[in-house]
C-alpha cells in the first residue's frame, strides 16, 4: 500500500503521537479533504488530533482512537491507491466499521428512523448510549429526531435537557449539524448575577453547569474542549442570541420557564436554515419578577397546533434521578391541587 506507520514504543502518556506517511502527496491532499474536513471529521468521531506535516499525519490523542484512526486512514488512502474517489459517506462508513467492539458508535439519521421504526429508541454518543426509560421520554426522542422544533415540558429530573444534549451530540457527529448552541436564561433564584464574584463570564457560567455536565457524559474531555475553542459548541446566555441566524445548528433552551414572552419570541426566531431546536422548562419552577409572565407559557398557548413543532409532556413518574424525588414532586403536585 505504500503507507508506512511510526509508532514510538508503547507509553502511558494519552497524548502520545503515531506519525503515518504518505508517499503521494496528491492522493494525501484527497483524503485530507477541502480544508482539512475529512480529518475534522475523524478527529471529532475518535477523540483525537490529526496534525499534518509534509507527507505525514500525526495521530494525537489516548492510544485506542489512534489505533483507530491509523486504520481508517490506512483503509481510505488505499482507497484512492485503487482509483477511486471519497465522498462523505465513505468517510462516516469507514469509521462505523472500524468503531470499537463493544462502544457505541454514531448513526445516520436514516438509521436512526429506521431504529425507532422497528421499536427501538436509543441513542449513541462518543462516551455511552443512552436508552430512555419511559414512554414519554422515548417519544420525546423521536420527536427531537422527526421535528425542527419540539418542546419538552415537565418537572426536575425527567430528563428533558439531558436527552436533548444527546441527541445534539449524536447529529453533530453524525454530521447532520454544524455546532451545537445551548443556552440558558440568567435569572437569579434569590442571588443577584451583579453581588457573584468575577467577570461576565465567571458569574453566568454557574447557570451554565447543567448544560456542560451533560456535554461532558457524551463527548470524551478533549474533543468537547476543541469543539468548543472552535465554536462548533457553544453554551451561552439567552440574552447573547438576539441578533443572531443560527443556521445548520442543533439548538437547546434550558429553563424556558425563565424566558419573558419577548425573550422567547426573539429565541424561537433565531431558527435557520438546516436547524433543529429543543426548549425545555418546568411551568412550577419560574424565577421571573412577580408580574412577569412566562415566554414558555405563552409558547405553549400560541403555537398549540403548528405544523412541524411538537410539545412533549412529563410528570412525576418520568423522573429519573433518585425515587424520592418523584415523590416529593407528586407531594407538591398534590399540595397545588389542595390549594387550587
Amino acid at each position: 500500500m505504500g503507507i508506512s506507520a511510526l509508532t514510538p514504543p508503547p507509553h502511558p502518556d494519552p497524548n502520545a503521537e503515531t506519525l503515518l506517511e504518505f508517499p503521494n502527496n496528491r492522493l494525501l491532499i484527497d483524503l485530507c479533504g477541502e480544508f482539512d474536513r475529512n480529518l475534522a471529521q475523524i478527529e471529532h468521531q475518535l477523540g483525537l488530533h490529526i496534525l499534518r506535516r509534509g507527507n505525514q499525519l500525526a495521530l494525537v490523542g489516548p492510544p485506542e482512537a489512534r489505533t483507530q484512526a491509523a486504520a481508517v486512514l490506512q483503509d481510505l488512502y488505499a482507497r484512492l491507491e485503487s482509483g477511486r474517489h471519497l465522498a462523505a459517506g465513505d468517510i462516516d462508513a469507514a469509521l462505523r466499521h472500524m468503531a470499537e467492539a463493544g462502544s457505541p458508535s454514531p448513526v445516520s439519521l436514516d438509521e436512526q428512523l429506521e431504529m425507532f421504526a422497528q421499536g427501538r429508541v436509543e441513542i449513541r454518543t462518543r462516551k455511552k448510549q443512552v436508552e430512555p426509560r419511559t414512554e414519554a421520554q422515548k417519544n420525546y426522542v423521536k420527536n427531537l429526531f422527526q421535528h425542527e422544533m419540539a418542546f419538552g415540558i415537565g418537572p426536575a429530573g425527567t430528563g428533558k435537557t439531558y436527552l436533548a444534549v444527546a441527541v445534539g451530540v449524536t447529529m453533530l457527529i453524525g454530521g447532520h449539524v454544524d455546532k451545537i448552541v445551548l443556552s440558558r436564561p440568567a435569572v437569579e433564584a434569590g442571588e443577584r448575577l451583579g453581588f457573584l464574584p468575577g467577570d461576565m463570564k465567571e458569574k453566568v457560567d454557574p447557570y451554565m453547569q447543567p448544560l456542560y455536565d451533560a456535554l461532558h457524559d457524551f463527548l470524551p474531555a478533549k474533543q468537547l474542549e476543541k469543539l468548543m475553542a472552535e465554536k462548533r459548541i457553544e453554551i451561552a446566555p439567552l440574552a447573547f442570541m438576539r441578533g443572531r441566524t443560527l443556521a445548520n445548528a442543533f439548538v437547546v433552551l434550558d429553563e424556558a420557564q425563565n424566558a419573558t414572552t419577548m425573550q422567547m419570541k426573539m429565541f424561537l426566531t433565531r431558527l435557520g436554515e438546516g436547524s433543529r431546536m429543543v426548549i425545555t422548562g418546568d411551568r412550577t419552577q419560574i424565577d421571573l419578577p412577580r408580574g412577569t409572565h412566562s415566554g414558555l407559557a405563552d409558547a405553549e398557548r400560541i403555537l398549540d397546533g403548528v405544523k412541524g413543532i411538537s410539545f412533549n409532556y412529563f410528570t412525576a413518574k418520568d423522573v429519573v434521578r433518585h425515587p424520592l424525588v418523584a415523590r416529593i414532586i407528586e407531594a407538591y403536585d398534590r399540595d397545588d391541587g389542595a390549594a387550587g
